[in-house]
């Protein structure tokens, strides 16, 4: 095995759920260890009393205490040689609900986190490895899990720009798959891969991780459905069918909502037929989809508004009052109306439709 392979980012975690009562109380130990002995300097004395403490509030040993002090020092809660904590800390610790919890912590790891780091030796740069993970997912897409398991050979301080490009991922990607790297650090990739999946924002589908706002776009609002995410190209080729609809419609060269009279400054991909109740067949087909504003697409899928076979709209009684003011003069452009489009559509009213 060549030496790069040696250094690679080492991430392996004491807590899976770093929500969980253990992990929070350990946290909370450390913090309040760190005020009580702010004015110290450090000392392997002391570090022992921080490990005796922890020992007393988890009884647990000693080795697992230090791994679980590194991991919040990697992380970038705790800073190495007991000199302190990031500010937003409290806030986790003081924050009542997980989802607050879930939005801090990616706060936290996203400006902080360097996994070379650790209580008794800190590093001179740090190289915010999940930084650079976020950023690089923000240039390509998506990162499939082998090729996120590519970038823990990357040597960080070679990439000023901060992120990878499609070509040189591919070439970390080549590199480590042929020496064998991605199949040895299989339980470091799973390690960093639930870490990931505690950040706002992020979802693997398939095996390959999005912005979950991007995913949505591509896949529809249910991620939970799978057959649709074994097609990913024949999606894309279902989105891109109807941006030329549209723009042939509406004689532009942009593509324009298919729902007129509200506003469509973000335009979505929208199924008539839900996902989870269409064949293979209907799923890709161009006329059991149109392309809504978001708020009208999240609305019309969970069927609080359907369309009239004239395109004129009709919503649920269960829309509330400023909803219904929004769709209040909305209409389908009776251009998008054909008869493979009815069909979907009288399914939607029947099955869809919440007329309660």
């Amino acid at each position: 095995m060549s030496q790069i392979y040696e250094q690679y980012w080492s991430y392996t975690a004491a807590f899976t759920d770093l929500f969980g009562y253990k992990s929070v109380s350990t946290l909370k130990t450390c913090v309040e260890f760190l005020e009580e002995h702010r004015e110290e300097v450090f000392s392997k004395d002391e570090y022992e009393t921080l490990q005796n403490n922890l020992h007393d509030v988890l009884g647990i040993d000693i080795i697992s205490i230090r791994k679980a002090i590194n991991q919040f020092v990697k992380l970038g809660f705790l800073k190495p040689m007991l000199n302190g904590y990031n500010p937003e800390v409290i806030d986790f610790l003081q924050a009542n609900s997980t989802s607050a919890r879930k939005s801090i912590m990616s706060k936290i790891v996203y400006r902080y986190a360097d996994f070379d780091n650790s209580m008794t030796k800190p590093v001179q740069n740090n190289n915010k490895q999940i930084n650079f993970i976020l950023k690089t997912i923000e240039e390509l897409g998506h990162l499939t899990d082998k090729e996120l398991a590519a970038m823990m050979t990357v040597n960080i301080s070679n990439h000023p720009k901060g992120y990878l490009t499609p070509t040189e991922l591919s070439q970390y990607y080549r590199t480590a798959l042929t020496s064998g790297f991605i199949d040895r650090k299989y339980n470091q990739l799973a390690h960093l891969k639930n870490l990931l999946g505690k950040l706002d924002d992020l979802v693997s589908v398939n095996g390959t991780i999005y912005f979950e706002t991007d995913a949505k776009l591509l896949f529809g609002q249910d991620l939970s459905v799978k057959k649709i995410i074994h097609e990913p190209y024949l999606q894309r080729v279902y989105n891109c069918e109807l941006a030329d609809e549209s723009k042939s419609v509406f004689r532009s060269s942009r593509p324009q909502s298919m729902l007129m009279g509200v506003n469509n400054s973000v335009l979505v991909p929208s199924h008539i037929k839900p996902i989870k109740a269409s064949n293979d067949n209907e799923l890709f087909d161009v006329n059991n989809g149109l392309l809504l504003p978001q708020q009208a697409d999240e609305l019309f899928e969970q069927g609080y508004f359907t369309f009239n076979e004239d395109g004129t709209i009709k919503t649920s009684s269960l829309l509330g009052e400023g909803l219904h003011k929004y769709l209040s003069h909305a209409q389908l452009n009776k251009s998008c109306i054909n008869n493979k489009r009815q069909d979907y559509m009288e399914y939607h009213r029947k099955q869809v439709f919440l007329d309660k």
